[in-house]
């Protein structure tokens, strides 16, 4: 009708009165009113899940399970725990305690909302990407997560701690936060809580830290696993560097003057490592291999390990891991006599059994006992293995023989004569036909063969002309991986020591065993192995007796080689009985379940970074130490 207006539309989209692409252009008071809406659905939303959120009740961690570690038949081991934590107001807790913790982890902890959005969305942007979602969180926020949550790293838990933080500092007061996020931080060397951290660095209560022993305390709750100084060298340049900011960081935000900060010049180093007493003997030692394979699988950590709760299967045999540390006990007791010799002071021995059809550990020796010796001689990548390194040099000159091109079968004898040259070189300890082997061959097939054999990349020298001579210094464990690669027919199984392990009765994803790989062809394991075996009459001394009689494969260290150290690894190989070996020991060899041992000896002083010298150790005869190895590797296989 003539005069007469359209009714405007309660939503003008697409606009009346354009043409063509400005139909589709929304006009200003649209997107205000979208945008209106949807942050007022959003409010909405999280007003809902706020009231619907309630602060859960509190975690008892004292009140968790201990683990427990299993031995290979299925019986206990070790029960470890439960968690370690001792509860203490803030006036037990020393105001400069507290102001490193705030410094360093969230300096606007008494003027915040007890939440980070910057740190929540970094976090959320974090777990899609599939990356570590730590970082950014506030004082209240890591208190939500140790006393009401789990340690999830899910987008359904960062909401929950989010709200739940809201709640929590709305309804608590800030110091009642503070005391219960220095009750329930982890700061590792199996401590929840400030009470127990102070005893485990320090040996005294919390309320006697000084301000410069509670900077390093504060640092640790960053990562004990990267920050705990005792750990390793790295963690100690690392802790030393943390610390410094951390008082440089109270000066900054007030909490420390210049004039006082200056006073803190020296680091506050903490009492040395120790373990529980139910972890003597070789217990410690085997739970140090058992967690640093779980944390490698599952990615778990010391501070989840420590909460308690698994029950870890491993891989060790009770029997051979009692037989191991007899034999080393009783070569030991015989030959080193540091009262009367000084060369056999600070003799340590190390040694590891690993079964060449799967790569299951079965054994260790790690020192003579774990609660005072902490360092484990079974893993340790500090001593050099000599001649018993040349057998993987033989192994990548036939390997390399066996890679040669159909159409030049005149090189075929030149291996062979190689082969022939450094198997009497091996059987005669001679160094310069393996150096001129390494020319030949190749420094860089020789590393990439003992790589694929399970020797790892960091723990091998530098390419250099004396590398074929063992200048490597691979952990007992490795070695004995990598012999297992003659035993088993060229195929290699990477060594574990945990078959599975369970968290409140569900299994822990992570231990699905890679298949073995061929690393070498069963023809070139066998002609090694061969070898290995004459070496193994040569060292361990032909028998007297008849019938046939198993042979060993042997890797040995010589007195020619003048190295810090003495090797012998070892694998029975065939039918029969070896010398001096008793016949029920274990199942048949040459089937794979008879494991290789790889054992190491070498002298080193607490504290100092370097080997001490071999010269006169064991006495006149020992030569260089390298007789006694061999010594407990027949006492292992005679052990009842």
């Amino acid at each position: 009708m003539k005069g007469t207006k359209g009714r405007r539309r309660f939503i003008d989209y697409p606009r009346q009165g354009r043409e063509g692409w400005r139909r589709w252009l929304p006009s200003w008071r649209l997107l205000l009113g979208t945008v209106t809406l949807g942050v007022a659905g959003l409010a909405g939303l999280f007003v809902i899940v706020y009231i619907n959120v309630d602060i859960p009740n509190e975690n008892t961690l004292a009140g968790k399970e201990a683990t427990v570690y299993y031995w290979a038949d299925g019986s206990q081991m070790v029960s470890v725990g439960a968690v370690n934590r001792q509860n203490v107001s803030l006036d037990k807790v020393p105001d400069s305690v507290e102001n490193a913790v705030i410094s360093a982890e969230n300096a606007t902890f008494y003027s915040d909302s007890g939440v980070s959005l910057q740190g929540i969305a970094r976090a959320m942007v974090n777990m899609v990407s599939g990356e570590d979602a730590q970082g950014g969180s506030t004082i209240t926020q890591q208190y939500v997560k140790n006393t009401y949550l789990s340690q999830d790293q899910t987008v359904t838990r960062k909401v929950r701690e989010f709200i739940i933080s809201l709640k929590v500092n709305n309804q608590k007061s800030k110091r009642e936060i503070l005391r219960g996020y220095l009750n329930t931080s982890w700061f590792g060397r199996s401590s929840y809580g400030i009470q127990a951290a102070a005893h485990a660095y320090y040996g005294i209560d919390a309320e006697k830290l000084n301000p410069s022993q509670g900077a390093l305390l504060a640092a640790t709750l960053k990562g004990s696993e990267q920050y705990d100084p005792g750990l390793s060298k790295a963690n100690h340049e690392r802790a030393v560097a943390r610390w410094k900011w951390i008082l440089d960081r109270q000066v900054a935000t007030g909490h420390m003057s210049q004039r006082e900060r200056a006073g803190y010049r020296t680091f506050p180093e903490p009492r040395p490592l120790s373990k529980p007493t139910s972890q003597a003997g070789q217990t410690g030692y085997l739970i140090d291999i058992a967690n640093k394979f779980i944390k490698s699988d599952t990615g778990l950590t010391d501070k989840d390990l420590a909460r308690g709760g698994y029950r870890i299967h491993t891989t060790f045999d009770k029997q051979r891991t009692r037989r191991l540390e007899i034999a080393v006990t009783e070569v030991r007791k015989k030959n080193i006599d540091p009262k009367n010799r000084a060369a056999d002071t600070f003799v340590e021995f190390g040694a590891a059994s690993v079964r060449p059809k799967d790569g299951a550990i079965v054994a260790i020796y790690g020192g003579a006992d774990a609660t005072k010796h902490f360092s484990n001689n079974a893993d340790t990548t500090a001593v050099p293995v000599g001649s018993a390194f040349k057998p993987f040099v033989l192994a990548a000159a036939l390997h390399q023989q066996n890679d040669a091109p159909e159409a030049l079968p005149p090189q075929k004898p030149v291996w062979e004569r190689d082969f022939g040259d450094l198997t009497a070189a091996l059987m005669n300890a001679e160094n310069p036909p393996f150096v001129q082997a390494g020319q030949r061959i190749g420094l860089e097939a020789i590393r990439d063969l003992v790589v694929d054999a399970g020797l790892r990349e960091e723990s091998l020298a530098q390419l250099e002309q004396t590398f074929p001579l063992g200048t490597s210094a691979p952990s007992a464990i490795r070695m004995a991986s990598a012999y297992t690669t003659f035993a088993n027919g060229g195929l290699h199984a990477e060594p574990y020591a945990v078959s599975g392990m369970t968290y409140n009765g569900k299994q822990v994803p992570g231990f699905d065993r890679p298949e073995p790989e061929q690393v070498l062809t069963p023809e070139v394991a066998q002609r090694v192995t061969g070898t290995l075996e004459g070496l193994g009459w040569r060292t361990l001394g032909a028998p007297d007796q008849q019938p046939p009689l198993q042979p060993v494969a042997a890797g040995v260290t010589e007195p020619s080689d003048r190295m810090k150290s003495a090797w012998f690894i070892g694998t029975t190989s065939g039918p029969g009985v070896a010398p001096g070996i008793r016949p029920d020991r274990g199942p048949g060899a040459g089937d794979g379940s008879e494991p290789t041992t790889a054992i190491t000896m070498f002298r080193n002083k607490a504290g100092t970074p370097e080997l001490l010298p071999m010269n006169g150790v064991g006495g006149p005869s020992s030569g260089l130490g390298t007789a006694i190895p061999p010594q407990i590797w027949t006492a292992y296989q005679n052990a009842s």
